[in-house]
């Protein structure tokens, strides 16, 4: 149905609601289930997700117009919470009935969750500048278990504004931190607020199988089914009279459309957990990124009756805006809004500061997109930040580790006079081994991953590691700003469900975006748990051959099935097709999972569990053994 056609519905429902409700009020005094008449209300919601620990502002590169006829590339500093902050309070001043509303994923994905003080501190202490009307747990919430959890939302508490967290499907087992026996009113199916003087019931909800499979909640802790129970408490809301029904979820855009249509009562979804972009041809165009659909998008519920499904991407750069019209009859009768990207106003070209004229038409082109907002960051929220960054950068020096022997870096293989040779030391090259085998850093990132994703994030078979991925060598006394080095990009980390037959493709696809026309050393495949022979002058889909996988149990090395499915943890950035990984673009949403957590806190987890230096009681980081490096032979 097109936008209009959507529109022309409601305001004919509304209109044919409104007569009814009038002959029911004539003839017995009130609304049809007893309760007394509404009127009308126009909500403002304003609402974040997936912050990810992302507190800091970073820079991006927007294409605006600088007074020429044609756009160009701008840096300018964007997002961050304490610009979050500002654009919530700002546009709140400017609606007269207002929610502010979190759907999930505060926790893990920065040095400010885990570095900056305790577990989640840095993220409660900012959502406490905001007061959300109420906050949804994510999958991420559980990555610590339940006690974890429980120390986050007892951070979340401290504060003033006393966020209601909310989860309709969640079930904390009896031993759990969070078992209401513990911990009464931690968390709450719903919360009801009123605007106006009017009711609104908001329903959380958390992803089931995901935060299950993919995170830590505690042994007995469970999740139900996101329809049934999203159902069962909209029927416990309207029961009580309430009509205005939000459901605040953490389930992904697709499935929120797929919920949605299943339910009976929903007016609006704010979503979260797939880190969506949603809104206008202009969010591409400006260079932000490519939408995933409207902003709102328009589905209707079982009953056929209008809803309207939102998300605000990721990574505090977006704060969605979405003004919602009830009858009073509590229907629907409008939404529209505005997915805001908020940036500041210091706009570089080509490495120079804007002129003043050129400042002025990017402002005006700015501001024409529609879509970015010029943010001036809150001064509270930045003077809440400073003591977790000031703790980063201390964090930053502390030395982390003690690497004995030069972990060489080198993207690709190859001897005298080949591509990449120069990347490594003299000492390196002399060792010969990264001729062989290629760089040792890439392979202990691999290898990283695949030991971390099995202790921590459900398991995996396999990795991937790009060689172009991973920045520098390491030697002797490492700090934490070292090791953020060697993986500086700030990749999340996916895991595929891929078939052998993938597998192999995606090697060969690496292999190819090196070898084939036009490549580079960049993409060059490091695994973990597989090993191959790599031949570089044969053919496309022929460069890799006795590809084997390592049973993680036994650890013996067998053929890779190409008929069998292994689960692949990988970055993010080749997950979907980095580096001319098109085989793992391929692969469809059913199979894919994103686990969040950042590549470099990954490593990080890798080096706090490794053998101590008895001299310094620093881990101790060495070359792994021959037999894991996953190019077994290379002929160039």
């Amino acid at each position: 149905m097109t936008k209009s056609g959507w529109a022309t519905r409601l305001r004919l429902r509304g209109g044919l609601l409104a007569l009814a409700a009038a002959g029911a009020l004539a003839a017995c005094g009130g609304s049809g289930d007893g309760e007394p008449a509404g009127k009308p209300l126009e909500l403002t919601i304003l609402h974040i997700n997936d912050h990810h620990s992302t507190l800091e502002s970073k820079s991006r590169t927007l294409k605006l117009s600088a007074g020429g006829a044609a756009a160009v590339d701008v840096a300018v500093d964007a997002g961050g919470f304490p610009r979050v902050a500002a654009a919530i309070n700002e546009l709140a001043a400017q609606s007269a009935h207002v929610l502010k509303l979190h759907a999930g994923d505060a926790l893990t994905g920065t040095l400010y969750f885990n570095r900056a003080g305790a577990d989640g501190e840095a993220d409660a202490a900012l959502m406490n500048t905001v007061c959300f009307d109420a906050f949804t747990l994510g999958n991420h919430e559980f990555d610590k278990g339940d006690s974890g959890l429980k120390n986050f939302l007892d951070l979340l508490r401290k504060g003033n504004c006393k966020t209601p967290v909310l989860s309709a499907n969640v079930q904390f087992g009896p031993n759990s931190a969070l078992n209401a026996t513990r911990a009464p009113g931690y968390v709450s199916p719903s919360t009801v607020v009123e605007r106006d003087g009017q009711k609104i019931g908001i329903v959380g909800l958390t992803i089931a199988q995901k935060t299950q499979a993919s995170s830590s909640p505690d042994p007995g802790t469970t999740f139900q089914d996101e329809t049934a129970a999203a159902q069962r408490e909209i029927d416990a809301l309207r029961a009580k009279g309430i009509h205005k029904i939000i459901v605040l979820s953490h389930i992904g855009y697709e499935y929120d459309k797929q919920v949605a249509a299943r339910l009976s009562g929903v007016d609006v979804v704010v979503g979260g957990d797939s880190h969506t972009l949603l809104g206008p041809a202009a969010l591409t165009s400006t260079g932000v990124g490519s939408p995933a659909g409207a902003y709102p998008t328009r589905i209707t519920d079982k009953d056929g009756k209008p809803v309207c499904v939102v998300q605000a991407w990721e990574y505090a750069q977006v704060v969605g805006e979405l003004k919602v019209s009830f009858n009073a009859q509590g229907e629907v009768t409008q939404c529209a809004g505005t997915p805001h990207v908020l940036i500041g106003d210091s706009f570089t070209i080509a490495g120079k500061a804007a002129t003043d004229a050129e400042k002025a038409a990017l402002k005006a082109s700015a501001a024409a997109a529609g879509v970015l907002r010029v943010t001036t960051p809150s001064a509270p929220a930045t003077t809440a930040l400073q003591p977790f960054k000031d703790r980063v950068a201390v964090f930053n020096q502390t030395q982390v580790a003690v690497v004995p022997q030069e972990l060489c870096s080198r993207r690709v293989p190859g001897g005298v006079g080949s591509v990449d040779y120069s990347r490594s030391s003299a000492a390196c090259n002399a060792a010969g081994s990264v001729s062989l085998r290629g760089g040792d850093i890439q392979q202990l990132v691999a290898q990283a991953y695949l030991e971390v994703a099995n202790e921590k994030y459900g398991g995996a078979d396999i990795t991937l590691q790009s060689g172009g991925g991973v920045r520098i060598p390491l030697q002797g006394t490492v700090t934490a700003a070292q090791v953020i080095q060697v993986l500086p990009f700030g990749n999340m980390l996916f895991r595929l469900d891929i078939t052998g037959q993938e597998a192999k493709g995606m090697l060969e696809d690496g292999l190819e975006a090196v070898y084939g026309p036009g490549g580079s050393t960049g993409p060059y495949p490091y695994t973990g748990g597989l090993r191959y022979d790599v031949n570089t002058q044969a053919a496309f889909g022929s460069r890799v051959s006795n590809i084997e996988v390592r049973n993680a149990a036994t650890g013996t090395w067998g053929p890779l099935d190409l008929a069998k499915t292994y689960k692949l943890f990988v970055l993010s950035f080749n997950a979907t097709g980095g580096d001319g990984y098109k085989t793992l673009a391929a692969v469809p949403a059913a199979r894919r999972l994103d686990i969040g957590v950042l590549d470099a806190d990954v490593f990080f987890s890798y080096i706090d569990k490794q053998a101590k230096d008895a001299a310094t009681g620093l881990p101790v980081l060495q070359r792994l053994p021959v037999e894991l490096y996953s190019t077994r032979s290379f002929a160039n």
